[in-house]
C-alpha cells in the first residue's frame, strides 16, 4: 500500500470516529483536523526558520557597512562577509533548511488531498462533493447555490488572511531599514518585495480549481501559517521591546548618576571658594 493510501485509510477511520458529531461532514472535519495536527507536529521547525530569519536581520546592519566598505571590490566584500558568517556561527542561508524540511510533508498532504485516498473524495461538506470543483458549483447552482455558497465561505476566509497578511507584510517592509545599495545586493529584491506580500491572494485560484478536500487543506494550513508567523513575529516584538526598555532605563540611570555626580562637583568646589576666600 502506497503512503498516500495509508494516510487515506487512517483520515477515514477517522473520520468514522467522529461521524456521530458531525454526521455527513466528519470527513471534512477529519480534513481540517489532521491537517491541524501535522502543522501542529512541524511546529518547532518553524520555530526555527523564524530564529534564523531573525539571525538574519541582526546581521544585517554589518552587511551593509560591508557594502559600503568594499564598494567596488566584491572578492573584498565576499571573504568580510564569510568572515563575519564564520565569527557569528550564522548563514546566509540561516532558516532555510527547516523550511526546506516541511516541504516534502506539504507535498504529501496536497498530493492526498488532490487525488483522494481510502474513498476520501467520495464524501461531501454541507452537500458539496470533496471531490468537486467549482466549476461544478457553478453549474448546479450558481455562485449563490448551495455548493456555490461553501466556496464562498472558503474565498471570503482566505481572502481575509491574504489581505492580514498583505497588510502585516507591508507594515514591517516599512518598518525594516532600507538594504544598502551595494555589489552583493542582488538585482530585482525590490521588486520582489512588493511581489511577495501580493501570493497570498494565489490561494484564491488555488482553491478554485482544486477538489474542495484539497481547498480545505489549503485554507487550514495559509489560516494556520499567517497566525503561527504573527505568534511568532509577536514574540520577537515584545522581546525587543522589553530589550529597548532596559536599555532605555539603563541610559537614563546612567545620566541622573552623571547628572548627580556633577552637581555634587559643584557644591563641593563651592564650599572650597567659601573656605578660601579672603575677608
Amino acid at each position: 500500500m502506497s503512503v498516500f493510501g495509508f494516510l487515506g485509510d487512517a483520515l477515514a477511520r477517522g473520520a468514522q470516529a467522529i461521524e456521530p458529531l458531525f454526521g455527513t461532514a466528519a470527513t471534512a472535519v477529519a480534513i481540517v483536523l489532521f491537517t491541524l495536527a501535522v502543522r501542529a507536529a512541524l511546529h518547532p521547525l518553524a520555530r526555527a526558520a523564524v530564529r534564523g530569519e531573525k539571525a538574519r536581520a541582526a546581521l544585517a546592519p554589518q552587511l551593509a557597512a560591508l557594502q559600503r566598505k568594499h564598494k567596488g571590490d566584491p572578492e573584498r566584500l565576499q571573504k568580510a562577509m564569510a568572515d563575519l558568517y564564520a565569527k557569528t556561527g550564522s548563514s546566509p542561508l540561516a532558516g532555510c533548511l527547516p523550511t526546506l524540511l516541511q516541504l516534502p510533508v506539504f507535498f504529501v498532504m496536497y498530493h492526498l488531498f488532490s487525488t483522494g485516498g481510502g474513498g476520501l473524495l467520495d464524501h461531501t461538506l454541507l452537500g458539496a462533493p470533496l471531490g468537486g470543483h467549482w466549476s461544478q458549483a457553478l453549474a448546479d447552482g450558481g455562485p449563490f447555490g448551495p455548493h456555490g455558497l461553501v466556496y464562498l465561505a472558503l474565498f471570503a476566509l482566505i481572502a481575509a488572511v491574504a489581505t492580514w497578511n498583505y497588510r502585516r507584510a507591508r507594515a514591517a517592509a516599512a518598518a525594516a531599514p532600507a538594504p544598502a545599495a551595494g555589489p552583493a545586493a542582488a538585482p530585482g529584491m525590490a521588486a520582489m518585495g512588493k511581489v511577495l506580500p501580493l501570493l497570498s491572494f494565489g490561494t484564491l485560484i488555488t482553491v478554485a480549481v482544486l477538489p474542495l478536500a484539497a481547498g480545505l487543506y489549503m485554507v487550514t494550513t495559509t489560516t494556520w501559517t499567517a497566525c503561527e508567523r504573527a505568534l511568532l513575529q509577536r514574540d520577537k516584538r515584545d522581546k525587543r521591546d522589553r530589550q529597548n526598555k532596559q536599555n532605555k532605563q539603563n541610559k537614563q540611570g546612567k545620566q541622573g548618576e552623571t547628572g548627580a555626580a556633577a552637581g555634587s562637583g559643584a557644591r563641593s568646589a563651592k564650599g572650597r571658594d567659601v573656605v578660601t576666600t579672603p575677608r
